[in-house]
């Protein structure tokens, strides 16, 4: 344990990408760096945001059907990374937003659409429809009322965003918390061996109530699940995480997925691929970048993998 930089800890929290954000950074002589990594959140959300009608990627949303609009390269290659796993047809899919707005789970308005609706819907979420121009720069959604939604993975590209800004300053040790998108920055301070120690959400229990804890070094821990919102209607329960191959809720006996990755980003991508799939993929764990997940079942039965 170092007790010297223990003392120095700073944390700093801001609201913003519709959640709470709590940045932790030890030593003293960083402390700026705190004012800046929020800046820089508050940047990339101004450019990815959906929840505003000016941003670039609304740009892109109101050009749908109409014309191609050029982003910014920061832009533009997130949306290209979204598109490629996209198009893997997986689970993950960025231009679910249509879907979601049918459904509205979690929202005023929530209810169970008819086959019909569902079936328009799934015609408005096809990612082979998205031109992509890497010479202009420039991103299409072929049809009018498609939708480019990055919330799936932007929290983690920002948080990999702030990790890059952090080294290069040289910080020892920081934890970049975007809403429980955890990413874990230099060795520990509180262990010999610098190893972080990770609480896994108990999906039956308030936020920050663990179910299990895993050591690492420094890394990312994605969660996907569905404990968080739902829809009851005639006695049938509907959770918010819709499949884009079949336009209804997932059907699961998963209540959670968490996995732990180099990058945050991919941590986004990874979490769906596994929930998705259910149960655990052969050898995924020795995949460059990929540590290991933890599925917990809807009877809070785990299932490890790579540890």
């Amino acid at each position: 344990m170092d007790s010297e930089l223990m003392a120095q800890r700073h944390v700093m929290t801001h609201h913003a990408l519709g959640t709470r954000i709590t940045l932790t950074i030890y030593g003293n002589q960083y402390f700026g760096l705190l004012k800046q990594s929020m800046d820089l959140i508050d940047h990339f959300e101004d450019q990815l945001t959906v929840n505003r009608d000016q941003s670039e990627v609304m740009s892109v949303n109101q050009g749908a059907g109409r014309t191609p609009k050029m982003v910014s390269p920061t832009t533009y290659d997130l949306i290209k990374l979204a598109v490629k796993y996209s198009r893997e047809n997986f689970g993950f899919n960025a231009l679910i937003g249509p879907l979601v707005k049918l459904w509205k789970i979690g929202f005023a308005g929530a209810h169970v659409p008819s086959d019909r609706e569902i079936k328009q819907r799934l015609q408005l979420i096809d990612p082979y429809k998205v031109l992509l121009d890497d010479t202009a720069r420039t991103v299409y959604l072929e049809e009018a009322g498609m939708e480019l939604d990055l919330g799936g993975i932007a929290k983690g590209y920002i948080a990999d965003r702030i990790k890059d800004l952090w080294e290069e300053n040289g910080v020892p040790a920081g934890i970049i918390d975007l809403g429980g998108n955890l990413l874990f920055v230099g060795k520990s301070p509180r262990r010999d061996d610098g190893q972080w120690i990770i609480g896994v959400q108990d999906p039956q229990l308030h936020r920050g109530e663990n179910l299990a804890t895993v050591r690492e070094p420094a890394c990312s821990a994605v969660t996907s699940g569905i404990y968080e919102r739902f829809l009851i209607k005639n006695g049938r329960r509907y959770h918010h995480l819709l499949d884009p191959r079949t336009g209804y809720p997932l059907e699961t006996d998963l209540s959670s997925v968490t996995v732990f990755t180099d990058q945050s980003v991919m941590g986004e991508i990874e979490a769906k691929r596994l929930f998705f799939n259910g149960e655990p993929l052969a050898d995924w764990e020795k995949q460059p970048g990929n540590r290991g997940a933890i599925f917990i079942h809807n009877d809070e039965s785990m299932i490890n993998v790579g540890f």
